[in-house]
């Protein structure tokens, strides 16, 4: 049962996080998806521009505190070895 708020400023808290949870959602997902595409590209051109836009949206999100930076890096790094493994 979650705990449902009393006191007006822990009120307003529960309102922010719960649109903050709405608009970081669609960023998670959006990052999914541009790795999955990285993963599911041909090798060559076409796997290197998935790479620099799934490393983009990592690192945006990693600046606006939507993911933790290292899990950005940790994802780019991973990637990166994929993407030089296959040239």
């Amino acid at each position: 049962m979650p705990h449902i708020p009393i006191i007006p400023s822990s009120k307003k808290r529960a309102r922010q996080a719960a649109k903050r949870a709405v608009r970081n959602k669609s960023v998670r997902s959006a990052i999914r998806t541009y790795v999955k595409k990285f993963h599911m590209a041909e090798d060559g051109p076409e796997k290197e521009a998935a790479y620099r836009q799934a490393a983009r949206a990592l690192d945006r999100a990693a600046n606006r505190g939507i993911i933790h930076p290292n899990k950005a890096a940790r994802t780019k790094s991973r990637m990166a070895k994929r993407l030089h493994r296959s040239a």
